[in-house]
């Protein structure tokens, strides 16, 4: 059985807490693989939080390309990061949008370990 702590201590809340139910019941051995893997993929929510903040410089959308959102990047983008309000947005919600890209990064890992 695999502690969440032994192999990913950076993680926090709810990320740590989700990411701990899928290593639980890991050998060791595989959970340090997907440790690896997941410390290489997942996005850090600080990351997010300053380049959103980097939008209010003329490169709104920037953090919406960091997670994978493609569209709503260029959206953002050509918008000025939809009038600034839709940066505002994710400035606030900069961890939720961290948590669902690191969710499912970590489903993709599972999937490929399997």
């Amino acid at each position: 059985m695999a502690n969440i702590l032994d192999f990913l201590p950076e993680l926090m809340g709810e990320e740590q807490a989700y990411i701990g139910g899928i290593i639980r019941e890991m050998e060791n051995d595989r959970a340090q693989q997907f440790a690896h893997v997941y410390r290489a993929r997942r996005r850090d929510p600080q990351t997010i939080l300053l380049v959103a903040l980097v939008g209010f410089l003329g490169l709104a959308g920037i953090q919406r390309f960091l997670v994978d959102q493609i569209g709503m990047g260029i959206l953002y983008l050509l918008t000025g990061g939809l009038c600034a309000i839709g940066t505002i947005v994710d400035m606030v919600n900069y961890k939720k949008i961290a948590f669902e890209y690191n969710m499912l990064q970590a489903q993709q890992i599972m999937n490929v370990l399997r």
